[in-house]
């Protein structure tokens, strides 16, 4: 059901936010320098250097998508037990990794406490697969969060709108509700797709500017009222 919750606002009514969508991996959590290091092992693995355009082809894709462009860079044949191999192993390199500390985005931290004590519902919508997501939520906290879900829970993950749809769904309310904040080209696009108001932090590769995209440097001194509706 649509929340139809109004602030006036210069005489407007203006829909408040009912939920905040964070993504994880470069918003929140420093983390992409981490698959960095997993990923161009992965391909030196499987035979050869990551080039610069196919690292920042991966920013904000799926696991499966990830494996994908990686086999393409490399010419090599997208067999499902070469697949299951790769992505076993990117596993493992990743939660090694992970288990020496993920470090925060510059505000993240007082950002998430900021919305918290503001009682606005918070889910957490990520590109990355359970498995490895819970290691993340152990830095974030738990209780940050009224939801979380994974891009192995929904048919499609980002840029598709389907974890969008489905975080706004798990917190209850209309994903036209919500404001995302994002890092990537790829969840920009996702949440925009959903019907998300956007904060865009970019953190790895410039995010295009685009109508309705709402900019930030970072997430240092977000306040409530630059969470806005439209």
């Amino acid at each position: 059901m649509l929340d139809q919750r109004c602030r006036n606002q210069r005489g407007k009514c203006v829909p408040e936010v009912a939920g905040v969508l964070w993504d994880m991996d470069g918003t929140l959590l420093d983390s992409e320098k981490l698959w960095d290091v997993a990923i161009n092992e992965l391909s030196l693995n499987l035979g050869g250097p990551m080039t610069p355009a196919t690292r920042h082809a991966l920013i904000g894709s799926s696991g499966p998508n990830t494996l994908a462009i990686i086999f393409d860079s490399l010419d090599l044949e997208p067999h499902p037990d070469a697949l299951a191999d790769a992505d076993d192993w990117l596993d493992k390199r990743v939660v090694q990794l992970f288990g020496d500390g993920i470090p925060w985005r510059p505000g993240a931290q007082e950002a998430l406490a900021m919305v918290l004590d503001a009682g606005i519902p918070m889910a957490l919508v990520t590109n990355t697969k359970r498995s490895l997501t819970e290691l993340g939520l152990d830095t974030l906290g738990r209780e940050h969060f009224a939801a979380s879900v994974c891009a192995d829970e929904v048919p499609q993950g980002k840029p598709a709108p389907d974890l969008y749809l489905r975080g706004a769904e798990l917190l209850g309310t209309d994903p036209t509700h919500c404001v995302a904040i994002e890092d990537s080209p790829t969840g920009a696009i996702a949440a925009e797709a959903a019907g998300c108001s956007l904060i865009v932090v970019p953190c790895e590769i410039p995010v295009p500017e685009a109508s309705g995209r709402v900019f930030r440097d970072s997430l240092i001194g977000l306040t409530v009222g630059d969470l806005r509706i439209g």
